[in-house]
C-alpha cells in the first residue's frame, strides 16, 4: 500500500511539470482538429441516421411518442444527438488512451528514469512494434467486453462499475507495458506483472474511476447538444490528463518494482553463489586421486630406476 501510495503522490507532482504540461497539448490538438473536421462534415449524416433507426423500432418510437405527449416537445431532436454524443465516448476514450501511450508515455518515463533511477539499466525487452500489437490487442478485447456489457448498464448500480472496471483493466494492459519496455527484460517485465499484478489493476482501474470525471461534462452535453463543439475538446483534454497522470503513476510504481527486483535478484545470486563455494570445493576435493605422502611427484628417490 506504501508504494501504490508514494508512486500516486509522485505522480501528482510530476503532473505539474512543464514538460508534461506541453505534452498534453499535442494530443488534445490532433484529437481536436480530428473530431472537429469529423463533426463538419458528418454530423448531420449521422444524425439522420441515428433518427431513422429509431424510427424502424416501433417501441422506442411510440415511447417517444408517448413522452412528447406528456409536454417532452423536443424530445426527438434531441434524443439522436445525446444518444450519438454517448456512442462517441468509447471512442474518445480509446483513441485519447492510445495517443497518450504513443506521444506522451515514452517521453515521461524517461524523465521519471532519470529524476529518480539514473542508474536503472535499460535491457530493451520491448519494442515499438510489440507495444502497438500489445495495445491494439488489449484494445479490441477491452471493446469486446464493452459491447458485451452494454445490456447491463440499463442495471443502475452496474453502469458505475463495469466501463471503469474495463477502461481500468485497458489502462492496466497498456501502461504497465509501456512502462517497463525500454528498461525491463521480458523475463523481467513477466515476472513484475506476475508478482504486482494486484497492484497495478487497483492503479488501472482507479485511473478507470478518474477517467469517469468528463462524464460529468457529457451530462451538461445530453442537456446542452449545442456546446456540443465547446464540450467535446474540454473532455478530449480531461481525458488526456487523466491519462497522462496514469502513465506516470505506472511508470513510478514499475521502475520502483523493477529496481527493487534486480535488487532482490542480486542477492538471491549472491547467496546462491556463497552456498555453492563450499560445495564446489568439497567436490574437487573428493575427485583428487591420492598420492604416497612421502612421494613427490617429478622426483626419483635414490636408487629408483626411471
Amino acid at each position: 500500500m506504501s508504494k501504490l501510495l508514494n508512486s500516486f503522490w509522485r505522480a501528482v507532482m510530476y503532473c505539474l511539470h512543464p514538460r508534461v504540461i506541453a505534452l498534453s497539448v499535442l494530443p488534445l490538438i490532433i484529437m481536436a482538429v480530428v473530431s472537429l473536421g469529423l463533426g463538419y462534415f458528418y454530423w448531420e449524416a449521422a444524425i439522420s441516421a441515428v433518427r431513422t433507426q429509431l424510427e424502424s423500432f416501433a417501441m422506442l418510437d411510440a415511447t417517444v411518442r408517448w413522452l412528447e405527449g406528456l409536454g417532452l416537445s423536443n424530445l426527438r431532436l434531441v434524443l439522436a444527438p445525446v444518444i450519438l454524443l454517448f456512442l462517441a465516448i468509447p471512442v474518445i476514450v480509446i483513441v485519447s488512451l492510445l495517443f497518450v501511450a504513443v506521444f506522451m508515455t515514452p517521453t515521461m518515463v524517461a524523465l521519471v528514469a532519470g529524476r529518480r533511477f539514473p542508474g536503472l539499466e535499460r535491457k530493451k525487452g520491448g519494442s515499438l512494434l510489440a507495444s502497438v500489437f500489445w495495445s491494439l490487442g488489449s484494445t479490441v478485447l477491452a471493446a469486446i467486453a464493452l459491447v458485451l456489457s452494454i445490456p447491463l448498464w440499463l442495471v443502475p448500480p452496474l453502469i458505475l462499475i463495469l466501463p471503469p472496471l474495463i477502461w481500468g483493466w485497458l489502462t492496466y494492459r497498456v501502461m504497465s507495458y509501456d512502462a517497463l519496455s525500454d528498461h525491463a527484460s521480458s523475463e523481467e517485465r513477466r515476472q513484475i506483472f506476475k508478482e504486482h499484478r494486484g497492484s497495478l489493476l487497483a492503479i488501472g482501474i482507479i485511473s478507470g474511476y478518474l477517467g469517469a470525471a468528463p462524464s460529468i461534462i457529457w451530462a451538461s452535453g445530453a442537456m446542452f447538444v449545442a456546446l456540443a463543439p465547446v464540450l467535446v475538446p474540454v473532455a478530449i483534454w480531461v481525458y488526456t490528463l487523466v491519462f497522462a497522470f496514469s502513465s506516470l503513476w505506472f511508470a513510478h510504481y514499475t521502475l520502483e518494482a523493477l529496481e527493487q527486483l534486480r535488487k532482490t535478484n542480486a542477492v538471491v545470486a549472491h547467496i546462491n553463489i556463497a552456498q555453492a563455494a563450499p560445495q564446489s570445493i568439497a567436490d574437487r576435493v573428493d575427485r583428487k586421486p591420492d598420492s604416497p605422502p612421502d612421494a613427490t611427484p617429478g622426483l626419483l628417490l635414490p636408487g629408483a630406476q626411471p
